[in-house]
């Protein structure tokens, strides 16, 4: 595969507005299409900001109107700010494309970057992502001194977590023992390039999470690497990190066509 090229965009005091980075994307993307540039990967801090994927529910967004910029990836809303490093692959792929294939490439590459911080993460089947996986049920602290039989997160489908105070937020799975999501990943693919990419949290102020429904899941919430690892640590930490891996699992994965099942004949 072709070298993966990487463009610091911005960081701490230099952080980006997201619709600054998003145009920046799209000239990127261009560029990439028409050959004029190699594969490349945006990495940055944004400015905060709620973003919404194109499968994003009304019910998912803020309750006191707080702005939210809708976009053309995939996925549902989530958050990116101060402490949280972005990455925005931009890449041309074999077609019929292989989206899941891409996804997974940059799950990889994360989980990779965590464990070199000694956190052990892993995937959860149909939830995209990088994940720490929670204490099993049975062992997790009641919430409210409710057995997890009765969680209404789970039964009640017109339960809202943001209107019961902090024992249900997203930003303290953690102390409840459950699966949380250390990192997130939306893409979109057009012309066969790559747009949007990861975020992964480093030493973010999670409760900032605590005003959406993060990624639509209403059962679980986020962490961070600072958080799980009882330590800070930073953004110039993680960086040289994830950009090595990045390098390593992009550059030398081998590219193949998404398989077409032929049509059966009636």
């Amino acid at each position: 595969m072709a070298e993966l090229g990487f463009v610091h965009l911005g960081f701490g005091p230099e952080s980006v507005e997201y619709t600054e980075a998003w145009e920046e994307q799209r000239r990127v993307h261009a560029a990439r299409f028409a050959d004029e540039i190699e594969d490349t990967c945006l990495l940055l801090e944004h400015l905060p900001v709620y973003t919404a994927g194109r499968r994003t529910d009304p019910s998912e967004r803020p309750l006191d109107g707080t702005p939210v910029v809708d976009v053309d990836r995939g996925g549902k809303i989530t958050w990116h700010g101060p402490g949280q490093l972005v990455g925005y692959p931009i890449m041309k792929l074999p077609r019929p494309v292989d989206v899941v294939a891409h996804v997974r490439r940059l799950e990889e590459a994360l989980i990779r970057t965590a464990a070199e911080f000694g956190l052990e993460t892993t995937r959860v089947e149909g939830r995209s992502g990088v994940w720490v996986l929670g204490d099993p049920v049975e062992e997790r602290p009641k919430i409210g001194g409710l057995s997890l039989e009765f969680d209404p997160r789970l039964h009640d489908e017109e339960f809202d977590a943001r209107l019961n105070g902090p024992e249900y937020a997203p930003s303290n799975a953690g102390q409840r023992r459950e699966d949380r999501k250390l990192a997130a990943i939306g893409i979109r693919v057009a012309k066969g390039v790559t747009m949007h990419g990861f975020a992964i949290n480093v030493n973010p102020d999670s409760t900032w999470f605590d005003r959406i429904i993060p990624c639509g899941i209403r059962d679980a919430g986020v962490t961070s690497l600072s958080y799980e690892l009882g330590r800070e640590i930073t953004i110039a930490e993680v960086l040289p990190v994830a950009e090595r891996h990045l390098k390593d699992v992009l550059e030398h994965a081998e590219l193949r066509p998404r398989e077409i099942e032929p049509a059966v004949g009636s």
